[in-house]
């Protein structure tokens, strides 16, 4: 494909894993030689990913005087409100004619718009993370007709894409069940990256002294890692439960798991579930040691070791010197951290639900030329049988021969290269179709604004019938 020119839309330019994949998108197509602009409704420079704050990437942000909620309510209405300022913007500047195509994310309400007012011959990439309207809270019948008008939009705006991509085959299954109306639109499946590139290179004096630190830490005893936010939906009960059956067969030697991930003391269910999550180690008569800091010294009895907030040189590290990833999370939309593990060259232990069934080759006792770690039911026996084989069993030699065929794995297909690839296949494949203009498109403009404007009143309705309730 010739030099393009490229307009990312993503509403919050933060570090988090939707706006990692933006950031690999746009670089990959940046060196494959196309003009990338990203455009946002919040960017902080001192909050954000390391080819935004350098300006390796071109970002632009408009609307980031739009709050994000009021009263810790109408969260979506704002996120609407911003995405279609930002939109409007590039209308009324005449930015919008400058590009060949445009990749939207995350919210697809401004799609109209832009088949409506950009070029003819551009064309429009949604791609859906996960759809919307499943990530928002569970509540009662009034959430549930506030949330109805933005669910109708979101499905009538993802369908006026000329492109539809989601994040893995998983994510694709789920877009097919929400999206009843959508029933004749096959989704691209494009997957997020890891950089294999910068992995290869020499590795920071960060990332030295953090591998360094790592093994002189843990010495000859061998760990097993858990490694996600200190969330319940994390399920990483099931790699301590699974744990203690390894510690309570094997007595002769000194395994340890550690437990590290992302931790805010400020957040209520991260304090609370690594509360709960040191109970049951106690539960389990296993001993457990909490450490925050540098990694400096750890009672001699400790089984498990807790390291809320690791830093990224450690979490690097710890990847690096670990046995066994023990993945715990059901039904992940992708999961990037078992590709980072394998980038790594340590194999995985995952659940056999969602993204990870992509991404990691199940070893079945017959394939080990190919395997990369081993997808099982979530069942702490389940589990447990396959970390006491895999610690008293596997040979140094079948744990690396596992540890390079996830390295070979991810190198062949979560490479940024592969996934710039992908981008610029399917925009280049959306050239040769009709671009999407209907009259359903050409109101949308209208509809999206009377239906924003239910929303709200259904919202505020809300507040006024339970004040009526309690009055009477």
């Amino acid at each position: 494909m010739d030099c393009k020119r490229i307009a990312f839309i993503h509403p919050d330019l933060g570090i988090g894993g939707a706006e990692r994949l933006v950031v690999d998108a746009a670089v990959g197509l940046q060196e494959k030689g196309h003009q990338v602009t990203i455009y946002t409704s919040h960017c902080d420079k001192s909050h954000c990913f390391d080819e935004v704050k350098n300006d390796t990437l071109s970002v632009k942000v408009y609307g980031d005087f739009f709050p994000i909620h009021l009263c810790r309510r109408f969260h979506i209405v704002f996120a609407i409100l911003r995405q279609l300022y930002l939109v409007i913007k590039l209308v009324l500047s005449c930015e919008i004619l400058q590009y060949d195509y445009f990749v939207v994310d995350q919210l697809s309400f401004c799609v109209p718009l832009l088949t409506t007012f950009s070029r003819p011959e551009s064309r429009i990439l949604f791609y859906c993370h996960f759809p919307d309207q499943l990530l928002a809270g569970k509540g009662g019948l009034l959430k549930k007709a506030y949330r109805k008008p933005f669910n109708f939009i979101e499905e009538v705006t993802t369908g006026t894409s000329d492109v539809l991509v989601v994040n893995s085959n998983f994510t694709k299954s789920v877009f097919h069940k929400t999206f009843k109306h959508l029933g004749d639109v096959d989704p691209t499946v494009i997957y997020p990256c890891v950089d294999v590139e910068g992995h290869n290179k020499d590795p920071s004096s960060e990332i030295k002294v953090a591998s360094e630190d790592v093994q002189k830490f843990f010495g000859t005893n061998k760990f097993f890692l858990s490694l996600n936010r200190f969330e319940r939906t994390k399920n990483i009960d099931l790699a301590i439960r699974s744990f203690a059956k390894l510690k309570h067969r094997v007595t002769d030697s000194k395994p340890r798991l550690v437990i590290a991930g992302g931790y805010d003391p400020r957040v209520a269910e991260n304090v609370d579930y690594l509360r709960e999550l040191t109970e049951l180690c106690n539960d389990l008569k296993l001993q457990s040691f909490t450490m925050r800091g540098k990694l400096v010294v750890m009672p001699p009895s400790t089984d498990i070791l807790f390291l809320p907030s690791v830093s990224g040189p450690v979490k690097e590290a710890l990847l690096q010197h670990a046995m066994l990833l023990l993945y715990t999370p059901t039904f992940e939309h992708f999961g990037i951290v078992p590709v980072e593990s394998m980038l790594h060259k340590t194999p995985v232990l995952a659940a056999n639900t969602g993204g990870p069934t992509e991404t990691i080759e199940d070893y079945d006792g017959t394939n080990l030329s190919s395997a990369t770690g081993f997808c099982r039911p979530t069942n702490p026996d389940t589990w447990g049988e396959v970390i006491i084989s895999y610690y008293t069993d596997y040979s140094d030699e079948m744990r690396k021969t596992l540890g390079e065929n996830g390295y070979v794995r991810v190198a062949e297909k979560f490479s940024r290269q592969e996934m710039a690839e992908q981008f610029s296949n399917s925009l280049m494949a959306s050239t040769s179709v009709p671009k999407k203009s209907n009259f359903l498109v050409l109101i949308l403009g209208n509809l999206e604004w009377i239906l924003l404007l239910v929303a709200v009143m259904l919202a505020f309705g809300k507040k006024d019938i339970m004040s009526m309730y309690h009055d009477s």
